[in-house]
């Protein structure tokens, strides 16, 4: 069984050659509009501040005003475009990891799959047949008349098995060039047949070897000791003769190499004095279909499972063994995070900027930090816990927060605003389990802006300042 990798439908990757064109031609357009339309206002406002003679005291003063704000606005328009040029930047970025990401996912789960699916080594439960001429009636034309006639016909029966002794040891062994498991098993068989018929003595023993192998070595079939010999190579039907009353015991062996799982099927007969033993040298086996044997031993790495079934038991699906997986837990849980990444980085932001004076370079180093440790992040969360990954990264991060405040208290808000607007948070968002980090994160946010209102700039500001 192949999964294949497939990226989040609908989320732009600018790995893809088309995508990163179409981004960078959408960017352009945007760009050249923004740049126009402050040119437009600027030339505007410039034309009033020119003609500003030609008007009264009152209206030169207005205009004068408004020049100024204009002037203000450019610089607020520098630190939003900045702001905006991060967040694009670093949503098609994260974007991209996040669809990388996956498929790295993806292709783990697969080659995980791909070590215990395939094909499975299936033993159907042996038959005896045996052919008996049953009366039946019908009707016919004759000479334009209807007449019932009665006949006999040969139909097909069959004795169902006295007792079944099963037992089968499989070995686990790894396919190199396919990267899969396989089973090697041992299997070995004793049925016991009763003739409970008065009148019928032929029978045909019919018994195949195991569906999915790949290799089938040593396949005998012995009857009270004897060795019976197949008619051809591809039949496995016997004729014996038992007499009414009387007992025979046939036994059936081989070995045979297949896919990774091995169950046995009673193809709808009843299960009388049924016991099979399957010794699993390997770990991780489990017993399959959900067919919960009645005794299992654990000895090392070998499991022994036992199904027992006294009276007439029906099954209707296969059971046996096949080789557990660990769970594949904690999926999607990094691109989730990438995808939300451009939101925590506004929040984070936004506290920067409500907690103390940023400047362009400390928004462009602030930006830098946040997706750097992100990207640090989601190449070291392969080879160790995310957790553990983040928490490297959180106190690099705050090392280097601690460089955007101009005094040693300004320096803890920027450290107050870290730990609430991205540590926390993308603590949260790692161990999805529960949303408290999340709301610990928004309550210690809320509370440090609600005590810079209550007390002013003054807690941050240097008493010298």
């Amino acid at each position: 069984m192949s999964v294949d990798a497939k990226g989040i439908p609908g989320l732009p990757d600018l790995t893809h050659p088309q995508e990163l064109l179409q981004f960078g031609t959408q960017l352009l357009q945007s760009s050249l509009l923004l740049f126009f339309l402050i040119i437009a206002l600027g030339v505007a406002i410039a034309l009033i501040s020119f003609s500003l003679g030609r008007y009264s005291t009152e209206q030169a003063v207005f205009f004068g005003q408004l020049s100024i704000r204009y002037s203000q606005l450019l610089q607020g328009l520098q630190h939003l475009t900045l702001i905006l040029i991060l967040l694009v930047t670093g949503f098609f970025l994260c974007s991209t990891l996040s669809n990388r990401y996956h498929y790295w996912e993806q292709a783990k789960v697969s080659e995980v799959a791909a070590t215990v699916a395939g094909d499975k080594l299936e033993q159907v439960s042996p038959q005896v047949r045996y052919i008996t001429e049953e009366p039946y009636v019908y009707t016919t034309q004759v000479n334009g008349k209807i007449v019932k006639v009665n006949d006999k016909q040969k139909v097909t029966r069959y004795l169902a098995l006295a007792s079944s002794e099963i037992q089968v040891k499989i070995n686990q062994s790894v396919d190199v060039q396919n990267r899969s498991s396989i089973y090697q098993t041992d299997y070995t068989a004793n049925y016991k047949v009763i003739n409970q018929l008065s009148n019928i003595n032929s029978f045909f023993w019919e018994v195949p070897p195991p569906n999915g192998y790949s290799i089938l070595r040593g396949y005998k079939v012995e009857r009270d000791g004897t060795r019976l010999k197949q008619t051809n190579n591809d039949d496995y039907s016997f004729p014996f003769r038992l007499e009414p009353g009387q007992e025979t015991i046939f036994k059936v062996t081989y070995k045979a190499d297949g896919g990774p799982r091995w169950v046995y099927s009673a193809t709808n007969q009843l299960l009388s004095q049924f016991r099979l033993v399957a010794i699993a040298n390997f770990n991780n086996a489990d017993f399959a279909s959900g067919i919960t044997p009645d005794d299992i031993k654990v000895d090392g790495k070998s499991t022994q499972f036992t199904w027992i079934f006294a009276e007439n038991v029906a099954v209707k699906n296969p059971f046996g063994v096949f080789t557990s997986t660990k769970p594949i837990g904690k999926t999607g849980i990094i691109p989730r995070l990438l995808l939300l990444a451009p939101a925590l980085f506004l929040w984070w932001i936004l506290l920067l900027y409500l907690s103390l004076p940023m400047t362009l370079k400390n928004v462009a180093i602030a930006g830098g930090i946040f997706f750097a440790c992100l990207l640090t992040l989601t190449y070291l969360s392969r080879i160790i816990n995310a957790e553990l990954a983040w928490l490297m990264m959180a106190l690099i991060l705050l090392a280097l927060s601690y460089g955007l405040g101009a005094n040693r208290r300004v320096s803890l808000a920027a450290i107050i605003c870290t730990i609430a607007g991205v540590v926390l948070p993308v603590f949260g968002l790692l161990i999805p389990f529960t949303g408290l980090t999340l709301s610990i994160a928004g309550l210690l946010s809320a509370a440090w802006l609600a005590v810079l209102h209550w007390y002013g700039w003054d807690i941050i500001r240097s008493p010298t300042s």
